[in-house]
């Protein structure tokens, strides 16, 4: 199957296109690169590519592929809080236009990452893909819309499907360290403190980012009828954890190291666990990695690789980075870029 994800040179990207191309994709990419040079180590390259801002993406863009896995967005919730319009634009309104320009290009099967976040303050009982959506940021707001949208373009000759992932963790050569267990392991090799800024309560799903790379490859190949405009929980309830047993997972994990919950950001109204047995039951999905499993791959990349404060703090941290970027006048005020398109 010849796939485009948009998003190639991001955290999931990365690691996701080797596992396509392994399992017989041929695979090319589409991304405004704000993260292509966001590298801790080397990896083995990317595929050919367009960089393209996703709202300018034309139906030429398009033409030729079976599928188009949508990774890119503004993945981060401080930066919607901040600049929650330019949120709206890029992941509701031009991943809407994308879709439709998919269909309109002959693309058959359209997968959408989505987040488990869209169920935001959900309780404790375990939450599946049918269970009222309750999303707070207006990261997990535009999500919602999407998948509104993009399901109301479904039809025999196009397929839209809705992975709607847990909170990622695991080592990526382009590297998110603003995601809880990566920060968490990169806070506590760094400084020997595993420091939880909430009171700890608050309960997250976990899934490793390889287990959404090959969620996503399943989804390629699954038969139209089951997924068709049909949203999959994709992890693992092993790990649906509170944010305190994760950091515990990391004091076990990182030598020398000691927990600290300092509660000073106050009760995180984002708390969820959920229920994954709807991508098991139909895809054959199984999540392979663990908490312990993922902390433990972290800490090993991070002293192999020579990880530093100046880079987990700012170059692997969204909302410092594309600050960077704008100072450096590479990013205008709408975080556009100030030169368009090039070779990827």
């Amino acid at each position: 199957m010849r796939v485009l994800v948009t998003g190639h040179q991001g955290y999931l990207g990365t690691v996701m296109v080797p596992i396509l191309r392994a399992a017989g994709h041929e695979v090319a990419g589409l991304d405004i690169g704000y993260f292509a040079d966001c590298v801790l180590g080397g990896f083995a390259g990317d595929p050919a590519g367009r960089r393209v801002d996703l709202r300018d993406v034309t139906v030429e863009d398009l033409r030729g592929f079976d599928a188009v896995i949508h990774l890119a967005a503004l993945s981060n919730d401080p930066l919607g809080a901040l600049a929650p319009e330019i949120t709206y634009d890029i992941n509701h309104h031009a991943s809407v236009r994308l879709a439709r320009l998919a269909k309109q290009a002959g693309v058959r099967r359209f997968l959408y990452a989505s987040t488990c976040s869209v169920y935001g303050a959900a309780g404790d009982g375990l939450v599946t893909e049918d269970a009222p959506l309750r999303p707070i940021t207006p990261y997990a707001q535009s999500k919602v819309r999407v998948e509104d949208d993009v399901a109301a373009l479904a039809d025999a000759d196009f397929t839209p499907v809705f992975l709607r992932n847990a909170t990622a963790f695991g080592f990526s050569p382009r590297l998110r360290a603003d995601i809880v267990l990566n920060n968490l392991v990169g806070y506590a090799v760094l400084t020997g403190e595993v420091k939880v800024l909430s009171d700890g309560t608050p309960w997250r799903p976990l899934v490793h980012a390889a287990d959404i790379a090959t969620a996503f490859e399943l989804c390629l190949t699954a038969a139209a009828v089951d997924v068709s405009a049909r949203a999959f929980n994709i992890g693992t309830e092993v790990n649906n954890l509170t944010v305190a047993e994760i950091a515990g997972a990391v004091v076990d994990t990182v030598p020398g190291s000691t927990l600290v919950i300092t509660g000073e950001s106050g009760a995180d109204p984002r708390s969820y666990r959920v229920d994954f047995s709807r991508a098991r039951d139909i895809l054959g999905f199984e999540a392979r990695w663990t908490v312990p499993a993922g902390a433990a791959e972290l800490y090993t990349e991070y002293t192999a690789r020579g990880l530093t404060e100046e880079a987990f703090f700012h170059r692997f941290t969204r909302l410092p980075h594309l600050r960077g970027l704008c100072e450096a006048a590479v990013l205008d005020d709408r975080l556009r870029r100030i030169s368009v398109r090039a070779p990827a």
